[in-house]
């Protein structure tokens, strides 16, 4: 019998408290493509491999050499026109990927507005000349469900390349023939001292032209921030208003990263025609650089002799465990690959810190162990395959506690331990031939509803023999919150690769937990059933790790500060990646 002494609690990631955490010519965009259809073919395939290999991006050039500081606002102005163009030069050949999550709302005279229904997009930008992206997912009818009555423009505004158009003022024409730089203020956005300038367009300069205001760091004058929308309106369509922001991930360089944007009034007596929130984030846009020179990290010393237990041949289970160990970590470096699965790190560690809780008290013993993963994605969904269990990045930001993740990692490791992942057709390496954007129709890792019911019943079996066990009453409440909001959060709950966490708007994941969880009580402050997108994780845009975000809890003072669920700003804390490289360096001494 193990001990229960290597029990760990993750309190990085899950305090028992919730808090209400937030991390932030232009011509409108034309009509969207279709996601290419995948050919099974191994032809097919291999074309596809071919094709994103050949789009790896050039190593970033170096920013151009410092120039003399300038001495009027003239000249600032001159120099943060410049490096606008030198962004666009840079990113001309990088294709990140760029997701939007919205959520249309309205008014509750409780809770102020709420989502009444969801979207969700996600591709890949091209920033050649012109701004393109291509789908992950198709969206069959998604255009007459948009519509609304409106014209064609406006659907096109409404989907993912519209808000994705927004990362730059004027792709074109950002220049002195058609704006005005009207200078305003100094102001810091987190450790960046930045000159703020209000942007007019000039009388006759055009349809579509940025109107708002941008924040420019003065040290090398780029751009670290937008705010506002475009005009004047064309007839019968709508440019929406943003909050655009950028982070500095490589020298010289702030890349586009995230993008905030809202629409619908809601004083009294107003009235909407449109009213949502979205957030929009660009990530991965170097995931597929550096591989060139992996070799020469690599020496082998031929006159070493491998004389451990693994040298011999292997037993048929064990062979069979290898197997299915070659699967997973095929899918595994897949998805990294295609920027859809971060690399490993340290949430890593504290998600298997809870995993190894529930193995430790429950007598587990696997081989090979239990490893955990994170998706990228904001949809709520979690799978496993081989021993690594894979969650998403959305779901961990909502969860308001330990006990909450634990029931989740339960689940997966029940499939697990009951034999549910019989997936080694993803062990043959022709199979992870296809496209980036094809992904989600090449993988699946769905069970049976006789599968998710017999880890649900296993799942509560573990959990009832772990530390988690006294805290099961939050972990139902989650789940509880969670059914509250299920019929208004298709999208988002809507799993991609594994099973759906509902089903037509009912939960059915751990469903018997929510039946002895305790009663939702929506004006009682201090209970915190859920967090809002956004909470928990912090994703570097270039090489897609991600971290913990820092930030100090904040007292609610009403029903509506809790959002659940729900969308809120984006407002990162900006530094120079030289002062972060600084402070990790002298935490390391």
């Amino acid at each position: 019998m193990r001990s229960t002494n290597g029990i760990v609690t993750a309190v990085l990631l899950f305090s028992l408290r919730g808090t209400t955490q937030q991390p932030g010519q232009a011509s409108p965009p034309a009509a969207l493509e279709s996601s290419q259809a995948t050919d099974s073919s191994s032809a097919a395939a291999l074309k596809a491999r071919q094709e994103t290999e050949t789009t790896e991006p050039a190593p970033v050039q170096p920013s151009p050499l410092p120039q003399a500081a300038p001495t009027t606002m003239d000249q600032v102005v001159d120099r943060l026109i410049e490096r606008e163009r030198h962004l666009m030069k840079m990113l001309a050949d990088r294709t990140p990927i760029v997701e939007t999550y919205l959520q249309n709302v309205t008014s509750d005279a409780q809770l102020g507005p709420v989502p009444k229904d969801d979207r969700y997009f996600l591709g890949r930008m091209d920033f050649r000349e012109s701004i393109d992206r291509k789908d992950y997912m198709k969206q069959p009818s998604m255009e007459k469900r948009l519509l609304g009555g409106f014209t064609k423009f406006f659907s096109v505004q409404y989907q993912p390349l519209g808000f994705s158009w927004m990362i730059f003022a004027d792709r074109d024409d950002f220049d002195r023939e058609h704006y005005d730089f009207r200078y305003q203020q100094r102001e810091f956005l987190g450790e960046v001292r930045c000159l703020v300038f209000d942007v007019i367009p000039k009388k006759n300069a055009g349809k579509g032209r940025f109107l708002g205001r941008i924040w420019v760091e003065d040290k090398d004058f780029n751009i670290v921030r937008l705010n506002g929308t475009y005009a004047p309106r064309p007839r019968n369509a709508y440019f929406f208003h943003m909050d655009s922001w950028r982070l500095n991930l490589v020298p010289g360089y702030w890349v586009p990263a995230y993008i905030y944007s809202e629409e619908g009034d809601f004083s009294a007596g107003a009235k909407n025609r449109i009213a949502f929130k979205a957030q929009s984030r660009l990530w991965a846009y170097n995931v597929n650089s550096g591989k060139e020179d992996e070799l020469t990290q690599v020496l082998v010393d031929s006159t070493v002799k491998d004389e451990s237990p693994a040298a011999q041949d292997a037993s048929p289970v064990e062979a069979e465990r290898r197997w299915q160990q070659q699967a997973a970590d095929n899918v595994l470096e897949r998805l990294q690959r295609a920027g859809l699965a971060a690399p490993q790190g340290d949430v890593d560690k504290i998600l298997q810190t809870v995993a190894n809780n529930l193995q430790i008290t429950n007598n587990i013993e696997l081989s090979p162990p239990i490893r955990t993963r994170m998706l990228l994605t904001t949809p709520l969904e979690t799978f496993s395959i081989g021993n690594t269990i894979v969650i998403s990045r959305g779901l961990i930001d909502v969860l308001p506690d330990e006990a909450s993740l634990a029931i989740m990692l339960a689940h997966e490791l029940a499939h697990i331990v009951l034999g549910h992942n019989e997936y080694n057709q993803y062990a043959f390496n022709d199979r992870m031939l296809f496209s980036d954007e094809a992904t989600y129709s090449n993988l699946g890792f769905k069970h049976t509803a006789a599968e998710e019911a017999a880890a649900d019943t296993k799942a509560i079996e573990l959990l009832k023999n772990s530390p988690y066990a006294q805290k099961l009453d939050s972990a139902g409440l989650f789940l509880k919150s969670l059914q509250t909001w299920a019929p208004h959060l298709p999208a988002l709950l809507t799993a991609h690769l594994g099973n759906n966490i509902s089903d037509k708007g009912t939960v059915t994941r751990m469903s018997a937990l929510i039946n002895s969880a305790p009663t939702l009580e929506i004006n009682k402050l201090d209970q915190i059933a859920a967090l809002p997108l956004g909470g928990r994780v912090k994703m570097n845009a270039w090489d897609d790790r991600v971290e913990l975000i820092k930030s100090q809890p904040i007292a609610l003072t009403s029903a509506r500060d809790k959002k659940p669920f729900e969308v809120t700003p984006f407002f990162p804390r900006l530094s120079r990646i030289e002062s972060r490289n600084t402070s990790s360096t002298v935490g390391q001494r």
